[in-house]
């Protein structure tokens, strides 16, 4: 279908021929609410950060159980991954992100109950088991709505979730902690969480009646929109090469496991961020919560500029790995100055804006390396295998980096030790992969 502007006979301007019209309608009325919902997930994920801040010792916990309970979420997430996404096929986006979205927020107010490391590893496993399935699911959903060819700047701008996440979780954590501390007898941490947990169940409820489940459904769209909107996503199936056995032919490519690792520098490199940036700001000297919430959201907004130009610049020149090497090697090259020096506040903000714009700089790019990588009925099942291993090492690096913590008595253990995944993340991808060929 052209996506070409026509000019008016009248007046001699060009107007959005009907394809774009209606793919603009449709941006519109989606895009903005699943990344509302994306961004609330993150936050929700995330706002452990802060908590920390406060509960770590007001509840006698070290820093390995910490570590353990960061990495819970990603068993109960990869658990219930695949299950979520198949009950979505038969139940439907709106039932779907409803039940998603309603038990995460549950699962987030949760925690204010906790008062143990048994109760804080349960809680982190069943706030990753309700939000599973979220994120691919949105990604399918789009393939619902949106064509292949018009595909990748809606889930770049769903994507761009991830900076705004961290700019607003900050100030908005600092801000509960400090005004709602000792109010009704709850701890500020405490508050965090339940008022945190609140949004995702009203947003579910606005999902639910605010989304459709395809466009056959949308009385928004005319006649002639749904028609022209099928049409393109069953050219795009049809075009679709099958995808037998294609999950046991990944698993005999070296280049999955390559770029598993690569990824699992990336996933770690932005959790690192979300999950250590309140409290190296708060080692730094800034001891006012509101204060460390505030200053936490410089370091994403950085990163929401440089994920938008790095992106722009990789597409413009058509290239990729070096862009991924140089902003993993970048983003390595500040966490080993942080790990290796003390610094005060200004610094210390400097540096983390530094790793946290340069590892966000680098998903866009890397995220086109395995479908550019593989082709054929291969490319299905080693994208998912990527996805799959990076994410289930996301289990054991926060557990190892706790037990650093906790054997040396300080930051800087885990801060070389990020330092050095990533570096090593950025090698990978230079030495053992192809660059794709330029367009």
């Amino acid at each position: 279908m052209s996506s070409q502007v026509q000019p008016s006979s009248a007046t001699g301007v060009a107007e959005p021929s009907p394809a774009d019209a209606t793919y603009r309608k449709i941006k519109w009325r989606i895009l903005p609410l699943i990344m509302l919902c994306y961004t609330v997930a993150l936050i929700d994920r995330n706002v452990i950060g802060f908590a920390r801040l406060d509960f770590m010792h007001q509840l006698g916990f070290n820093e390995v159980m910490y570590g353990i309970g960061t990495g819970m979420f990603f068993i109960g997430y990869f658990v219930f991954e695949v299950p979520s996404n198949l009950w979505l096929q038969k139940i439907g986006v709106r039932l779907t992100f409803l039940r998603i979205m309603i038990l995460w927020g549950l699962a987030c107010a949760a925690f204010a109950m906790m008062r143990s490391p048994t109760e804080f590893y349960l809680y982190r496993f069943l706030l990753g088991a309700a939000e599973a399935g979220f994120f691919p699911g949105v990604l399918l959903y789009i393939t619902f709505w949106i064509p292949k060819a018009r595909r990748a700047s809606v889930t770049a701008l769903f994507m761009a979730a991830l900076p705004i996440a961290g700019m607003l979780g900050g100030p908005l954590a600092g801000t509960i902690m400090r005004l709602f501390d000792g109010a009704l007898g709850l701890h500020g941490w405490q508050w965090l969480f339940i008022v945190e947990g609140l949004p995702a169940c009203v947003l579910g409820v606005v999902v639910y009646y605010f989304l459709d489940n395809k466009p056959a459904d949308a009385k928004w769209l005319t006649a002639p929109e749904k028609a022209l909107v099928q049409a393109d996503v069953d050219r795009d199936s049809a075009a679709s090469p099958g995808q037998h056995h294609s999950l046991w032919q990944a698993f005999g490519d070296k280049r999955v496991y390559i770029l598993s690792f690569v990824a699992l520098a990336v996933f770690s490199g932005a959790a690192a961020n979300a999950y250590w940036i309140p409290t190296i700001i708060k080692n730094s000297g800034i001891k006012d919560v509101l204060h460390v919430g505030l200053l936490s959201s410089i370091p994403f907004l950085a990163g929401l500029v440089t994920q938008f130009l790095v992106a722009r610049h990789s597409d413009k020149v058509g290239e990729r790995r070096w862009h991924v090497a140089l902003c993993l090697g970048t983003a390595a090259a500040a966490w080993l100055v942080l790990g290796t020096t003390h610094l005060t506040t200004a610094p210390a903000i400097a540096l983390l804006t530094v790793c946290t714009a340069a590892t966000l700089g680098a998903t866009g790019p890397f995220w086109t390396l395995p479908g550019s990588t593989f082709s054929g009925p291969k490319a299905a099942g080693s994208i998912a295998l990527v996805t799959t291993l990076a994410g289930l090492g996301n289990v054991f690096v926060p557990m190892i980096v706790g037990v650093l913590i906790d054997k040396t008595g300080t930051l800087a253990a885990s801060q070389l030790a990020y330092g050095t995944l990533l570096l090593a993340g950025a090698i990978a991808i230079v030495a053992a992969t192809r660059a794709p060929a330029r367009p």
